[in-house]
């Protein structure tokens, strides 16, 4: 009996280990549903998670169509933030003052912060996707982009739909399966879940104060630092060194005010909190000092434009001033973009997916460049960079 107790469950390996992605939907399914069964689950739940299960083309055409990412921080971040969004924000505060109290008490977490990303993935709860999660989830996990996050997810889901969090036949969300109103993968639910307003349950969809707190314990398992500031506009001299900016390089704070780094408002964070100074459009655009809080954004999104926008929408929301534009030279279109990328591929720096956007990796091999050339490094690309390369 033990021999074929240990036959089925080499096989049941073997199942899951030619099927991570790709080949046949129906072939991939059965694969996740060994898997789940190898972790535990029971037939029926396996089989009741995945009745009806469906690849859904619309989720593989969201995944591909990102290019509002191409969009300079400028651009991007006016996009984004609107009259109507800081008005909603400053409602929404004040309707759940108490709830964003117990989170500065319990996580740190300030309420600018959770309110920006309330605003920018749902609109405060207003529209929170209408993609069949478990549908998405499995049809990324199939894909072979990005399994490695996605099938995990698909497991996590299982979970979340025993534990009762969740209906695959009717749950929806995001196109990359997040639940919610401020948008949160099965792992980070099952993880950080929290029961907000005391009613014995986690319901991410219609409860604010179970999202805001659940939100907050995220971030706090992500790594927040409890009551630090995150991101900040300074003013920065003309003649720094601009090869010291960007997230490549962090100095305590008395180090750049030594250089002549200065808080537009208020004052810079403490002094031996270490710090990265970013130019999102270059040395001629905005500036901001970066916190430790603010690399803890890339846990949530990846993307650089993204991640700084949010940040400093969190800023305004609790009274900061609109950035200084500047006068930033003019950038790359988003094909010239891809060409620079190659470019840089070819002399051996890692960028990453060559997609047209200005990501963390592809603005450290523009500075190294730019340093090479004797050209400002401030991490901007620009035609002139393009042509010398």
């Amino acid at each position: 009996m033990k021999t074929l107790i240990l036959s089925a469950v080499f096989a049941i390996g073997a199942t899951v280990a030619t099927a991570q992605c790709g080949g046949s939907f129906n072939s991939f399914v059965q694969g996740l549903k060994a898997e789940a069964m190898a972790k535990g689950h029971s037939q029926a739940t396996v089989d009741a998670f995945f009745r009806g299960v469906q690849q859904d083309a619309k989720t593989l055409r969201a995944d591909r169509s990102q290019g509002v990412f191409q969009k300079p921080f400028i651009d991007f971040s006016r996009a984004l933030i609107s009259q109507n969004r800081i008005d909603n924000g400053v409602r929404n505060y004040g309707k759940w003052r108490s709830v964003f109290d117990r989170i500065q008490q319990d996580y740190g977490v300030n309420p600018g912060v959770l309110l920006a990303f309330w605003a920018f993935e749902t609109d405060y709860g207003t529209f929170q996707g209408n993609f069949n999660t478990r549908n998405s989830l499995v049809t990324l996990a199939h894909d072979c982009r990005r399994p490695e996050l996605f099938r995990p997810q698909v497991l996590a889901a299982i979970e979340l739909y025993e534990r009762g969090g969740m209906d695959p036949q009717n749950t929806t969300g995001a196109w990359a399966g997040e639940i919610g109103m401020v948008q949160m993968l099965p792992e980070d639910i099952l993880t950080n879940g929290k029961d907000g307003d005391g009613d014995g349950r986690v319901s991410l969809k219609t409860s604010a104060p179970d999202a805001l707190m659940s939100g907050a314990a995220m971030l706090s398992d992500l790594g927040w630092a409890p009551n630090q500031p995150w991101l900040q506009e300074v003013i920065v001299p003309d003649t720094l060194d601009w090869s010291k900016t960007g997230l490549d390089t962090e100095m305590s704070v008395a180090d750049w005010r030594a250089l002549g780094v200065q808080a537009r408002t208020g004052n810079l964070g403490p002094a031996n909190l270490q710090a990265s100074v970013i130019l999102p459009q270059g040395r001629k655009g905005p500036a901001f000092i970066a916190y430790p809080n603010f690399r803890v954004y890339f846990e949530w999104n990846q993307s650089f434009v993204y991640v700084t926008t949010a940040a400093y929408f969190g800023t305004r929301l609790e009274g900061a001033p609109v950035y200084r534009a500047g006068n930033p030279d003019t950038g790359l279109t988003g094909d010239q973009m891809i060409v620079l990328q190659q470019k840089l591929q070819a002399r051996g720096y890692d960028v990453g997916k060559v997609d047209g956007i200005l990501g963390a990796r592809t603005r450290a091999a523009v500075q190294s460049e730019q340093a090479r050339l004797g050209l400002p490094a401030d991490a901007w690309p620009t035609p002139d960079l393009l042509n010398r390369l």
